[in-house]
């Protein structure tokens, strides 16, 4: 098991994200929603640097709801490698989304950059636990 703080912010009164920093295969820093109601794992189709398009013949890996109003058109990538404290995830495969208006949005009340959203498919692989009071999450390794 391996457990990873986390900082629960209120974006506005009542209306709290739970975010987690992790980094890329480069180093490079990235701050992540974690979204429980989120069927799928999402990245910012700006990343470039940290995923490679996928092709698809399912026409559901290119929609997402939840994030905006209605669908939105996505593509399917493959994450390359994320690190979340010692959980190293390799070729995670996410829809990608640009994620501006998410990041114009946090940007009106906090300092946060999002990379992404981490979604059910990543929470039920690891078995993740969420302690509000010890604001922490739990992954435990397959």
């Amino acid at each position: 098991m391996i457990e990873i703080p986390l900082q629960i912010i209120e974006l506005e009164k009542d209306n709290y994200h739970i975010l987690i920093d992790g980094e890329f295969q480069d180093g490079t820093p990235s701050c992540w929603i974690i979204d429980t109601g989120a069927s799928k794992s999402v990245l910012d189709i700006n990343q470039d640097l940290y995923f490679e398009v996928l092709d698809s013949d399912n026409e559901d890996d290119y929609h997402s709801a939840g994030i905006n109003q209605g669908m939105m058109e996505t593509s399917v990538g493959k994450m390359f490698f994320l690190k979340l404290g010692k959980l190293e995830i390799t070729d995670q495969k996410v829809a990608l989304i640009d994620l501006n208006h998410v990041n114009e949005i946090y940007g009106k009340y906090s300092s946060h950059k999002i990379a992404g959203l981490l979604g059910g498919d990543i929470l039920m692989q690891y078995k993740c636990l969420i302690d509000y009071n010890k604001k922490t999450i739990q992954f435990h390794i397959p």
